[in-house]
């Protein structure tokens, strides 16, 4: 499906996919970022902040924010990685979707620069591929190493999900992982429970912990989120 570039009276460029039965998503070129998800109710399924701004450089509170290549403050780098702060450009020739895969995506696209190289010293190419399609939203990002030498990094996709009764909630496929916990002074615990359910404020975000870290030229990673 070809691709809806707008420009808002703020100046920012964003594209809009849709997909036959009414449900559409909304992508900011500034920090690659998913802003919205509405089904074909047009019931909005993700949050965003009445406190964001869409004022670059400053980074954007709600939707899908992306996070690279350091999470959170576990690192040197500003909180979250400076790729939220960058402006993405879009293929205009990507690789083609299966046929029978009636989906309306973009892909994006952001390389390191002199300026980023200056902060982390390792030459990127990042590229995410955002697909809708009917009661389904998918982000694919692939990290691509240019550089002459492995590095390790961090990636998140910061999902803010909007949710009308947060005890109708349940995360799964935590189990047997460790994480830190913010509001126990980051303490690490390792989740027992198959399932996760909230009765009040948490936050524990999740840091994976590898014993023998690979080289690699570039690593795939899929997100998808169903409605």
């Amino acid at each position: 499906m070809p691709l809806n570039l707008g420009n808002d009276g703020d100046g920012s460029s964003r594209i809009i996919l849709t997909e036959p039965r009414g449900s559409t998503a909304e992508v900011l070129l500034f920090g690659g970022q998913v802003i919205s998800w509405k089904n074909e109710r047009r019931e909005e399924l993700l949050y965003m902040s009445s406190k964001a701004q869409y004022k670059p450089p400053k980074a954007i509170r709600g939707g899908i924010p992306v996070c690279f290549p350091q999470f959170g403050n576990f690192g040197g780098l500003e909180r979250h990685g400076f790729v939220r702060n960058r402006f993405w450009s879009y293929d205009e020739d990507p690789s083609p979707l299966s046929p029978a895969n009636k989906q309306s995506s973009v892909d994006l696209i952001l390389k390191s620069t002199e300026d980023d190289l200056k902060t982390w010293p390792h030459s990127f190419e990042l590229r995410i591929r955002i697909s809708i399609s009917p009661g389904k939203l998918t982000l694919i990002p692939r990290v691509r190493n240019i550089d002459s030498k492995a590095f390790s990094f961090m990636f998140a996709l910061r999902n803010y999900l909007y949710v009308s009764d947060i005890s109708e909630v349940r995360v799964e496929g935590l189990e047997t992982l460790d994480y830190l916990d913010n509001l126990m002074g980051k303490e690490r615990f390792t989740e027992q429970a198959d399932a996760i359910t909230f009765d009040g404020e948490v936050s524990f975000p999740l840091k994976f912990f590898r014993r023998k870290e690979k080289n690699f030229s570039k690593i795939d990673i899929e997100s998808v989120m169903s409605r």
